[in-house]
């Protein structure tokens, strides 16, 4: 088999387009750890160096091809604390910090991540609900996870080595479905105890969805509510960071990034608050 090629297709399963995403974006951090002659360089708003964040990734895209393959790996119980303390467990119990060999697992479990996907896909079990650390998910939306998973950490890698990082519109697209998942499961509850009010939020160029809270409770919908109280539209960019939480609304408000009208346009600095990035 030639080099680069795949004996079955993800694609058959995943959107156009986040297979190759997931492949790009861990060639893309692999391409920056392989700049690296010292991993312990911190990185910017964490605790760990970038030889920790590294591992994280390996780790974590090894545990999301074992998910793909339908193995179960219990790992937290969705709560940001709770994945916190998994994700020190695993970090304790894994040694390497050098940054070819984590860039090299980075990439091959991508890979590996595909690799099941595809054969879910030729064995007709794509449907298949899987336990993932964020609740139950199909494999395309996993998928949507890996991808986001992995911008967000690449994102704290190219800022600790003052590199581009590789977070673009296309790639923000795919990391939606995702999104639109996690964020019914990331609430805060005591941010948004007793909280009401329709928002309808739209990235620049691209798809809206809406977000309702009932006395604290949200759903969110493939669509924008009707009669919202307050409408964002955010620079797709922008967005994915500030749901990961590595954006300060504020800020990206003052540079014109972000947008809100309606009748209660002043609510839209308190959506992100409403969530916590797991």
């Amino acid at each position: 088999m030639e080099a680069g090629t795949r004996p079955l297709d993800a694609g058959m399963i995943l959107p156009d387009g986040l297979g190759q995403a997931i492949r790009e974006t861990a060639a893309d951090i692999a391409a920056l750890l392989r700049t690296v002659a010292d991993t312990t360089v911190p990185v910017p708003d964490s605790e760990w160096t970038v030889g920790e964040a590294a591992a994280h990734l390996a780790l974590a895209n090894e545990l999301m091809a074992d998910l793909a393959a339908g193995r179960e790996r219990p790992y937290g119980d969705g709560t940001p604390q709770s994945l916190a303390g998994a994700n020190e467990r695993s970090l304790a119990a894994f040694g390497e910090r050098e940054a070819e060999p984590l860039a090299a697992m980075i990439v091959a479990q991508a890979d590996g991540f595909l690799d099941a996907i595809a054969r879910a896909s030729a064995d007709q079990a794509a449907d298949r609900t899987l336990v993932t650390p964020l609740g139950p998910m199909d494999r395309s939306t996993l998928a949507s996870y890996l991808l986001t998973h992995m911008l967000g950490h690449g994102y704290d890698l190219a800022r600790a080595l003052d590199r581009p990082h590789m977070i673009d519109r296309a790639r923000v697209g795919l990391c939606l479905p995702f999104l639109l998942v996690a964020m019914e499961r990331v609430v805060d509850a005591a941010a948004s105890d007793g909280f009401t009010a329709r928002y309808a939020l739209r990235l620049r160029g691209g798809p809206a969805f809406g977000v309702t809270f009932t006395d604290g409770a949200v759903s969110v919908t493939s669509g924008p509510p009707d009669r919202p109280d307050c409408a964002i539209l955010t620079e797709p960019v922008t967005f994915l960071l500030i749901a990961l939480g590595r954006c300060d609304p504020w800020r990206a408000i003052a540079r014109g990034r972000v947008l809100a009208w309606g009748r209660k346009p002043w609510l839209a600095p308190r959506f992100p608050t409403l969530f916590t990035a797991p």
